[in-house]
C-alpha cells in the first residue's frame, strides 16, 4: 500500500521539511517496487540498488507499507525515524522501528546507502532469511478422542531420468510392482525436464517392502522417503477424513485470508480432501515465522542473529464419531468384494457416523455422495408409506403375481416369482415388486416422498462432508409412481442416507448425519414417524432375515433389514447394484444401523454377503 503524502521537490527554506520530503519520496518508491529510483536517491546509487534487491529476494512476495516519524537535522546530516510494516505472503505481517540517516547534497538531501536502511540490525555482508513456521496440524480424533493421523513414513517410488538406460523395461517392471500403467510412467518420464524426479507412487514402508525385491536394482529407479501424516491404513474412512499433502494450486486458491491473500504457500503441507479439507483453518492453524540475520557467503560474523520470530498458533483438534474397531469391521467387509463396494455404518438414535467404508475399486466419496438407484431397499420407505396412510397392516393379504402391467408396460418379480395372496409381510420378506407396484399406484401421488422426508430424505444436509440426502418426487404418477415404489423410476439415494433411513426405523426418531462431535445440526430433526408405524415395520424387516431374502444373516443377532436390487443402464440384460441396509440391535458394539451397496453386483446377495462379514467382523465390546 503507497502512503497518498505529497512529495516536496526543492527546498522549501525548513530543513526539517525537506529531509522528511527526501525520506519520503525513497520510502514510497520501495514500497512500490520501483528500487532503481529509490537507490538514485542515496548516496552510492549502486550500493542501495544491490541492498534493495537483496531484501525483495529476501522478502518474496511481500508488499512495504512504511510510516516516517520523528525528523532530526543537525551540522549537514540528518536522521528519520520510520516504521516498517512488510505484508509477508501466507505470514503474519512484521513490523520494526528503523532509521534512515540522510546527507545533504548539492540538490536536498540523500539518504545513506547502508545495510541499515532495510533492517537496523543488517551489517555489510549479510542478509535476512525470513522462514514461514506452520504449528503442527491439529489431530482429527475418533469418537474416544484418540488421534487418527500420525506421522508415518513414505517411500516415494520414482524415476532419475538421467539414471535410465531402458525407459520400456524399467516402465513395464514399475507398473508389474506398483500397478501404475507403464505408458504413464513412459509419458510422465519423457515430459520431465532433466534432472527432475519423476513420481510413480508413493507407498507406507511395508507396503515398499513388499515390493522391494522387484524394483529396488532397476536402473532409473530412485526411492526416496518421507514423513506424512496418515490415518491408519490407506482406505480407513478416506471419504469422510480425507487426507494430508503438499498443497496444491487449488487448496491455496480456497484458502484465502481476511484481505483476500494467501493463508498458506507452496510446500505447506494441507488438507487434500473430507474434513481434513473441509475444516482446513481449524486443523492447520495459523503460521508464523522467524527472521534472522545471515552471512550472505557464509564468512561474516553474526550469522544466525534472530531479529524476530512471530509463535504460529496451534489449530483445534476435530472430534469425529468413528469408531476404529466398527471402521476396520467395515474396512475388512468391503475388501472381500471384487466389485466397487461401499458400506456406512449409523449409530441409530444420534445419527453419528461410526464408519464409512469404500474398498480399493470404488471412488470412496461415492459411499457419502453417490447417488443410485436404491431398488428394494425402498420398500422400507414404501411400507412406511402404506402403513402410514392404512391402507395396508402387516397382516393384510396382497396379491404377488409373477407380472403386473402399468399404462402398457409390464413390470415383473425376479425371475417372476409368483406368491399368490398372501400376508403383507411376507410380500415384504420375499420382496415382491408387483405388490408394491399394485399397492403404491392407491396412493396419494405425494405419499412417498412425505413417508421419506420422515427419514430425512431428500434434505440438503450442510456437513464438512457432503452427504447426499437422497431424492424422491412428490408427483410422479403412472409408471414412474409404480417404479419409485421399488426404488427404480425417478428414486435415488446414497449409501449413507440409507443407512440414515435405517436408524430412524432402529432408534425410532429420525437420524441426522453427525460428522463431527458437538457441530451445529445438519440439518432441521424431520418429523418422527407414527411409533405404531415403526412398531409395524420393525417386524417386517426382521422376517427378512428369518425367511426372506436375506437368511444368511439369521444367526448374526437380532438384524432387521431389507435388500434390494436396482437396474441401471442400458444393457441387456441390464446391469442392477446390491444392496442391503438395516440394523443390528445389542451387537457386540451396541445398536448398529448400516447400509451396503455392491455397484454392479447383479443381486443383493453379495450385498448380504458384505453385511454378514461386516457383522461376523466386528470385536466384542
Amino acid at each position: 500500500m503507497l502512503l497518498a503524502v505529497p512529495v516536496l521537490a526543492g527546498c522549501s527554506g525548513n530543513p526539517e521539511e525537506d529531509v522528511r520530503a527526501a525520506a519520503q519520496a525513497f520510502l514510497e518508491d520501495w514500497a512500490a517496487g520501483d528500487t532503481a529510483a529509490a537507490a538514485d536517491a542515496t548516496t552510492d546509487p549502486e550500493a542501495a540498488g544491490a541492498l534493495l534487491d537483496q531484501a525483495a529476494t529476501d522478502l518474496p512476495e511481500a508488499t512495504l507499507t512504511p510510516e516516517v516519524g520523528d525528523v532530526a537535522v543537525e551540522d549537514g546530516g540528518a536522521t528519520v525515524d520510520w516504521t516498517a510494516t512488510w505484508d509477508l505472503a501466507a505470514a503474519p505481517d512484521w513490523s520494526y522501528p528503523a532509521t534512515l540517516r540522510l546527507r545533504e547534497a548539492e540538490e536536498g538531501w540523500d539518504v545513506v546507502a547502508e545495510p541499515t536502511l532495510v533492517h537496523p540490525e543488517l551489517a555489510e555482508g549479510q542478509r535476512l532469511l525470513v522462514e514461514r513456521v506452520l504449528p503442527e496440524r491439529a489431530a482429527i480424533t475418533d469418537a474416544a478422542g484418540r488421534p487418527l493421523f500420525a506421522p508415518t513414513e513414505v517411500v516415494n517410488v520414482g524415476v532419475d531420468p538421467g539414471q535410465v538406460t531402458d525407459l520400456p523395461a524399467l516402465a513395464a517392471a514399475l507398473s508389474a510392482a506398483t500397478g501404475v500403467a507403464a505408458e504413464e510412467i513412459t509419458a510422465d518420464v519423457q515430459a520431465a525436464p532433466p534432472g527432475q524426479f519423476v513420481p510413480v507412487i508413493a507407498l507406507r514402508r511395508p507396503d515398499f517392502e513388499a515390493v522391494r525385491a522387484q524394483v529396488f536394482d532397476l536402473p532409473g529407479a530412485v526411492f526416496p522417503t518421507e514423513t506424512r501424516l496418515l490415518a491408519p491404513t490407506s482406505r480407513f474412512a478416506s471419504a469422510l477424513l480425507g487426507r494430508v499433502g503438499p498443497a496444491t494450486a487449488e487448496v491455496l486458491e480456497e484458502t484465502t485470508d481476511e484481505d483476500g491473500g494467501p493463508r498458506y504457500a507452496a510446500g505447506d503441507q494441507l488438507g487434500l480432501s473430507g474434513l481434513q479439507r473441509a475444516l482446513q483453518d481449524q486443523l492447520t492453524g495459523t503460521p508464523g515465522f522467524t527472521v534472522t540475520v545471515v552471512s550472505t557467503d557464509d564468512t561474516t560474523g553474526d550469522a544466525g542473529l534472530e531479529v524476530d520470530a512471530v509463535a504460529p498458533v496451534p489449530g483445534e483438534p476435530v472430534q469425529t464419531p468413528l469408531v476404529p474397531a466398527v471402521q476396520n469391521a467395515a474396512d475388512a467387509a468391503v475388501a472381500t468384494q471384487p466389485l466397487a463396494t461401499h458400506l456406512v455404518v449409523v449409530r441409530p438414535g444420534t445419527g453419528e457416523i461410526l464408519a464409512v467404508a469404500s474398498n480399493e475399486a470404488a471412488v470412496a466419496a461415492n459411499a457419502l455422495s453417490g447417488q443410485y438407484p436404491p431398488g428394494s431397499s425402498m420398500k422400507t420407505i414404501s411400507a412406511t408409506a402404506l402403513l402410514a396412510t392404512g391402507t395396508l397392516t402387516p397382516q393384510t393379504p396382497v396379491a404377488c403375481p409373477g407380472t403386473f402391467v402399468v399404462d402398457g408396460r409390464e413390470f415383473e418379480n425376479q425371475d417372476q416369482f409368483d406368491l399368490g395372496t398372501v400376508p403383507f409381510t411376507q410380500a415384504f420378506a420375499k420382496s415382491c415388486n408387483t405388490t408394491f407396484m399394485q399397492q403404491a399406484l392407491q396412493l396419494p401421488d405425494d405419499a412417498l416422498a412425505t413417508a421419506a422426508a420422515g427419514y430425512g430424505v431428500g434434505t440438503d444436509w450442510q456437513l464438512p462432508v457432503d452427504v447426499f440426502g437422497g431424492s424422491v418426487p412428490a408427483d410422479s404418477t403412472g409408471t414412474t409412481k409404480a417404479a419409485n415404489a421399488i426404488g427404480q423410476g425417478q428414486v435415488l439415494m446414497s449409501p449413507a442416507q440409507m443407512a440414515l433411513v435405517a436408524a430412524g426405523v432402529a432408534g425410532g426418531t429420525p437420524a441426522v448425519p453427525v460428522e463431527v462431535v458437538g457441530a451445529e445440526p445438519a440439518g432441521p430433526t424431520p418429523a418422527t414417524p407414527d411409533p405404531a408405524v415403526l412398531d409395524a415395520l420393525r417386524p417386517m424387516m426382521r422376517e427378512v432375515v428369518l425367511s426372506g431374502t436375506a437368511t444368511a444373516l439369521a444367526d448374526r443377532g437380532e438384524v432387521f433389514g431389507k435388500t434390494g436390487t436396482a437396474e441401471f443402464g442400458t444393457n441387456t440384460p441390464p446391469d442392477a447394484h446390491g444392496w442391503f441396509m438395516g440394523y443390528q440391535l445389542r451387537g457386540p458394539q451396541g445398536d448398529l444401523a448400516f447400509a451396503v451397496l455392491v455397484e454392479g453386483g447383479q443381486s443383493s446377495s453379495l450385498a448380504v454377503g458384505v453385511t454378514d462379514a461386516f457383522l461376523g467382523g466386528l470385536p466384542q465390546a
